[in-house]
């Protein structure tokens, strides 16, 4: 007869493989947050140093660099939503992780419950055979 904890390992063989895929997933969001930080900084920096830049003085130079410098902060501005998705994103995905990691934990749990009763009803059963057999054995004859 199978037991409940081995009826119950391939739910917890699947709970597993799910975790590993949420912490795989977390870890590609983490990467993806990180790379979009790290474009909105180098944004920042390029708008910083074409800002601070010496340029022409005519009029139409500098429109040019007026027009050039809003331009960044669009993108920059569309970065910083990026980021911002990105975070949420990240933050979905590090909840599903935690849900997937729950779930293996409890299962982890329940099957080494279930092995525990079973060893201590094994433990039992041997005790209660070895009870029987020292019933039913015939009394030694004392020396005379």
């Amino acid at each position: 007869m199978t037991s409940r904890a081995n009826r119950l390992q391939p739910a917890a063989d699947l709970a597993h493989d799910r975790q590993e895929a949420a912490m795989q997933r977390l870890a590609e969001q983490q990467q993806k947050l990180a790379k979009a930080e790290h474009q909105l900084e180098e944004l920042r920096k390029y708008r910083a140093e074409y800002a601070d830049a010496q340029g022409g003085v005519s009029v139409s130079a500098l429109l040019n660099r007026r027009q050039f410098v809003e331009r960044i902060d669009q993108v920059i501005a569309q970065q910083v939503n990026e980021v911002a998705r990105q975070r949420r994103l990240l933050d979905g995905v590090r909840n599903q992780w935690r849900e997937a990691h729950a779930r293996e934990q409890a299962l982890g749990s329940v099957i080494d419950r279930y092995r525990e009763q079973e060893r201590k009803s094994e433990d039992r059963r041997e005790q209660a055979e070895i009870d029987e057999r020292m019933q039913h054995r015939r009394p030694s004859r004392g020396f005379s």
